[in-house]
C-alpha cells in the first residue's frame, strides 16, 4: 500500500548537495546573460520558432513527432490528408498552444504558485481540449478526460504507479514540499526533483511526460531563468535515452543507510536531478552563443548573400537583396527596433525603385513582416532562415 512517504526523499540532503548547488550557480550566471537580447526583435521572432521546436521535441521524447515543415504548415491550418501524421500535427499544435497561453496567464505567478496541485490539471485539461474527442485516447483505446486525475491501477516501466485514491494525498505532499522553497538555488533543484516525483506518482491516465515537462518549462519561466529563450524540452529530448534510464533510476528504492533516509534512492534521485540542471546548462550556454550580437550580425550576412545567390520569382519578377545594401539595415531592424519604410529605405541607401524591390523580397521570404502594405517592417524568423541564423538549433530543419 502507497503511503505519503513511499516518494520520499523529495529533496536530497544537505551532504549530497554540494554537486547541483555547483551546477544551479553556472546556471543562474549563465542565464543572466541572455538579459542583454531579450528585448530585442530578435528573441520576439524566435520565440514562436521555439515553442514550435518545443513542440516538436517533447512529441519526439513520446515517439509521436512530425516533421518541422509540418508543424510550420499545421500553423498555417494545413493539414496532411494522412491520418496519423494529422494527429501529429495536432498533438504539435496542442503543445504549442498550451505553451503560450499558460506562459502568458500564469506571467505573474512565484515559482510557489506553480506546485499548486491545480496547475498540473490545468496543464492536463489545456493540452487535451486542444484535440479532437476521437484522438483523445491512451494508446488501449480508452477515452482520456483532460484534466482528470487517474481512476485506474498502472505499471510504468517497471513502476507500478500508486493507487487511485492515493493520488491526491501524494500531489499535496509533492506541492507543500517543493512550494516552501524560497532560495533560488534550492528551487531549481527543487523543479529538477519535482519532475521525477510528479513522473513517479503518474496522476493522470495519460500525457504525464507532457505534463511534467510542460510544468518544468513553466517552473522555470517562472523562476526567470529562460527570458523565453531556451527551455529543457530540446536537452531531454537530445539525451531521450538516458532521460528514461535517469527516471528510471529514481524510481528505485533505497540502497542501503548510506542512500538516504528515505524509502526510494536518494542517490538515484541526485542523479536525476544532474542529468536535468546539465541538460538545462547545455541549452542555456548554446543560446548564449547563438544570440551573440557580432555571431548574429556575421551569420545575417551570410543569409543575405545566400538569398542574393539564389533568386526566386515573386510572381513576374525576381527577388532581389543586394546584401551590401541590406545587411545593415536588417542587422538594425533585428537587434534594435521596428522601422518605418522611409527609414529603412534610407538605410538601404539605394534609389527608391531599388529599395522597394529588396523590401518586397525580404517580406516574401519571412525575414520582414507588415502589418500592411505600407505599415512599419518588424523582423522575421522563417523556419528556413534557422539553418544560417541559429545552425544545429533545431538541426532537424537542416535535414530538411
Amino acid at each position: 500500500m502507497t503511503t505519503v512517504v513511499s516518494f520520499e526523499p523529495l529533496f536530497p540532503e544537505d551532504r549530497v548537495l554540494d554537486p547541483l548547488l555547483e551546477r544551479t550557480a553556472e546556471l543562474i550566471d549563465s542565464s543572466q546573460k541572455l538579459l542583454a537580447v531579450r528585448e530585442t526583435p530578435l528573441a520576439a521572432a524566435l520565440v514562436p520558432q521555439l515553442r514550435a521546436m518545443n513542440s516538436y521535441y517533447t512529441n519526439k521524447i513520446e515517439g509521436q513527432h512530425t516533421t518541422p515543415a509540418r508543424i510550420e504548415a499545421a500553423l498555417k491550418r494545413d493539414y496532411s490528408a494522412d491520418v496519423a501524421e494529422r494527429k501529429k500535427q495536432r498533438l504539435a499544435m496542442a503543445h504549442i498552444a498550451t505553451e503560450a497561453a499558460l506562459e502568458e496567464e500564469w506571467s505573474s505567478l512565484a515559482v510557489p504558485a506553480l506546485f499548486e496541485p491545480a496547475r498540473l490539471s490545468t496543464i492536463h485539461d489545456r493540452f487535451f481540449s486542444y484535440l479532437p474527442a476521437d484522438e483523445r485516447l491512451t494508446s488501449e483505446g480508452d477515452p482520456i478526460v483532460p484534466g482528470e486525475l487517474r481512476k485506474t491501477e498502472v505499471t510504468v516501466g517497471r513502476h507500478l504507479a500508486p493507487e487511485p485514491e492515493m493520488i491526491e494525498p501524494l500531489l499535496i505532499a509533492w506541492a507543500t514540499r517543493y512550494a516552501r522553497i524560497r532560495i533560488k538555488d534550492y528551487q531549481l533543484i527543487g523543479i529538477a526533483c519535482s519532475h521525477h516525483r510528479l513522473a513517479w506518482i503518474h496522476p493522470f491516465a495519460d500525457g504525464n511526460g507532457r505534463v511534467a515537462r510542460l510544468h518544468s518549462h513553466l517552473a522555470l519561466r517562472a523562476a526567470d531563468l529562460t527570458h523565453d529563450l531556451w527551455s529543457p524540452l530540446r536537452g531531454l529530448a537530445r539525451e531521450h535515452e538516458q532521460y528514461y534510464a535517469r527516471l528510471s533510476g529514481a524510481d528505485q528504492t533505497r540502497r542501503n543507510d548510506l542512500d538516504g533516509r528515505g524509502n526510494l534512492s536518494q542517490e538515484g534521485l541526485v542523479q536525476f536531478a544532474q542529468f536535468f540542471l546539465d541538460c538545462c546548462l547545455d541549452q542555456v550556454r548554446f543560446m548564449v552563443r547563438m544570440t551573440g550580437f557580432d555571431g548574429i550580425a556575421d551569420r545575417l550576412a551570410d543569409l543575405l548573400r545566400y538569398l542574393d545567390s539564389n533568386p526566386w520569382m515573386i510572381g513576374s519578377e525576381k527577388s532581389v537583396i543586394k546584401p551590401e545594401a541590406s545587411a545593415l539595415a536588417m542587422e538594425f531592424v533585428a537587434t534594435r527596433r521596428a522601422v518605418t519604410r522611409a527609414e529603412f529605405n534610407q538605410m538601404l541607401g539605394v534609389s527608391d525603385v531599388l529599395a522597394r524591390r529588396i523590401t518586397r523580397s525580404l517580406l516574401d521570404i519571412g525575414l520582414l513582416s507588415s502589418p500592411s502594405h505600407r505599415g512599419d517592417l518588424f523582423f522575421g524568423l522563417p523556419l528556413e532562415s534557422l539553418r544560417f541564423l541559429f545552425p544545429r538549433l533545431w538541426p532537424e530543419v537542416d535535414q530538411e
